[in-house]
């Protein structure tokens, strides 16, 4: 009878055991099993390649005209007639509006007569002292022929004057024909026709704005002027420069670089640039704002793949490179810099090597990967 409990004892250790074993190894192997037929992660790749990048520096500029000036009177009178347009091009020379002459041709024809009675006085001067000369001292005394000589050399003077006056009196008439001083684009007009206008207002009569060229003002780091000045130093052609719409979406022009500022600006801590735009089809306009991008160099040959690629970690940048047999590895690399969406890779890439641009959120070393459907033939490009 105790060989008989003993028995059935020792059968229900076994038997206990037995499903105790299978209890535990049975969830493992479901999931050795659902790991074994996890599908595989959609992804879109992309090849690193090679290819000249241009180092850009952005900046916020603003357009201003390439010169102002506000034309101004250098007279007093009526204003009779203004000949431009509101808005209107003009060129350098053209009349802009004519003051009265009446007063200042006769101020002119007052001085040409008096030049002509003088010169008539003049010449009845020289024939006196010809004759003096010629009967010599004994018909006449040395101090007749001495002063004769003097009133000569007097109304050779007076008449000098009566040049300059005549000169300036021209220069009056000309000045009641106002004349646009430099070529550009008129404003607002300031002073209506029949108006009287003063040398001395301050007011004008219009603004006249250069708008080809134009220039544009913008400012970067200070940490970034000895790369500008080294570049400037090490190239014989100016610095291209591009100005783009406030949202990036338009190229607006693109221009020199004209001017660094000789001094950093204190309170922000950033210099001072001024770019030159030939604005032919006046894309620039004064007090405009626009962003900014200065190429400083082009890096020539370099390995490059989309900066989505790139990945932040705890021990720095990183890719997932996709192996040959559609897994994923985690590859460390130096990144140069990021431009316009493209990342140059100093190290760890070499070129051709493919890897994930999208879908890295679900990735982790060895995870099996596909080109997802929706992204297959934007792949097939890459």
């Amino acid at each position: 009878m105790r060989r008989k409990i003993v028995i059935a004892a020792v059968a229900l250790i076994v038997v206990m055991a037995g499903g105790g074993f299978v209890f535990m190894s049975g969830p493992a192997s479901k999931t050795s099993a659902a790991q074994a037929v996890a599908p595989p992660v959609p992804i879109t790749p992309a090849t690193a390649d090679v290819k000249d990048v241009p180092v850009y520096l952005t900046g916020l500029g603003t357009v201003q005209a390439f010169n102002t000036v506000t034309v101004n009177t250098r007279v007093d009178g009526q204003l009779d007639r203004v000949d431009f347009t509101e808005g209107q091009d003009v060129k350098a020379g053209d009349v802009l509006a004519q003051i009265d002459p009446h007063p200042f041709q006769a101020a002119l024809d007052l001085a040409q007569a008096t030049k002509a009675k003088d010169l008539a006085q003049l010449a009845n001067a020289k024939v006196d002292l010809q004759r003096y000369q010629k009967a010599g001292p004994l018909a006449n005394t040395q101090q007749q022929i001495d002063t004769q000589a003097t009133l000569v050399q007097q109304l050779e003077a007076t008449i000098a004057a009566d040049q300059a006056n005549i000169e300036a009196a021209q220069v009056q008439l000309d000045y009641a024909t106002i004349k646009a001083p430099l070529s550009g684009r008129t404003g607002t007009r300031l002073i209506d026709q029949g108006n009287i206008v003063h040398a001395t207002s301050t007011t004008g009569l219009v603004v006249i704005t250069q708008l080809q060229p134009i220039s544009v003002v913008f400012t970067l780091p200070q940490d970034q002027l000895q790369e500008v000045i080294h570049q400037m130093r090490s190239t014989s052609t100016p610095l291209p420069v591009i100005a783009q719409g406030r949202g990036d979406q338009q190229q607006l022009g693109i221009g020199t670089l004209a001017l660094v500022d000789n001094q950093i600006d204190q309170t922000t801590g950033s210099i001072r640039l001024k770019a030159t735009f030939p604005n032919q089809n006046y894309t620039l306009w004064p007090g405009q704002y626009v962003n900014v991008q200065l190429l400083l160099k082009t890096l020539p040959q370099v390995v490059t793949v989309p900066s989505t690629a790139v990945q932040r970690g705890p021990n720095g940048m990183y890719v997932y490179v996709i192996k040959p047999d559609s897994t994923v590895a985690m590859q460390p690399v130096r990144v140069g810099q990021m431009t316009n969406g493209i990342s140059v890779i100093d190290k760890g890439l070499d070129p051709g090597t493919r890897v994930v641009v999208s879908g890295q959120y679900r990735l982790q070393p060895e995870s099996r990967v596909q080109v997802a459907p929706a992204d297959s033939h934007v792949a097939s490009q890459q």
